[in-house]
């Protein structure tokens, strides 16, 4: 995959997320560093609507892909960085965001939250990206 092909990609799952949050409750996503906290709640509330079907693995592989781009998006937005498809491990590849010397993987982050502990926090997540690459 070429750069700018994944630079796209991620561009539009941004929106994909954004249209999901508006489409599914009314929420609006405006790529602002105060909107991250919403994903906390929206990844929740998909488990709260949806029970069991938003933890299939279509439906959550979807979910954090999304709602990944859009946080790494609003990061770009704020302090640059860039995607890498990361296939060092030929079974499951993944996208990061490369920003200075650090990585994030933002579509893990909503993973935990969403599967394995609903008290991770992909703000806190965030907060502690930016703080990295701002100090």
């Amino acid at each position: 995959m070429q750069q700018h092909e994944l630079e796209q990609l991620m561009a539009d799952s941004a929106k994909d997320a954004v249209g999901t949050s508006r489409d599914m409750f009314n929420i609006e996503l405006d790529y602002s560093a105060e909107s991250i906290e919403l994903i906390d709640s929206l990844l929740l509330a998909f488990i709260d609507r949806f029970k069991d079907q938003a933890l299939e693995d279509n439906a959550v592989f979807t979910l954090c892909n999304i709602y990944g781009a859009y946080i790494g998006e609003v990061m770009r937005s704020l302090i640059g960085g860039s995607w890498r498809y990361d296939e060092s491990d030929k079974t499951a590849p993944y996208v990061v965001l490369d920003v200075g010397e650090y990585s994030y993987a933002f579509a893990g982050i909503c993973y935990e939250r969403l599967v394995n502990d609903s008290q991770v926090s992909v703000k806190a997540y965030f907060d502690q990206a930016l703080a990295n690459n701002t100090q």
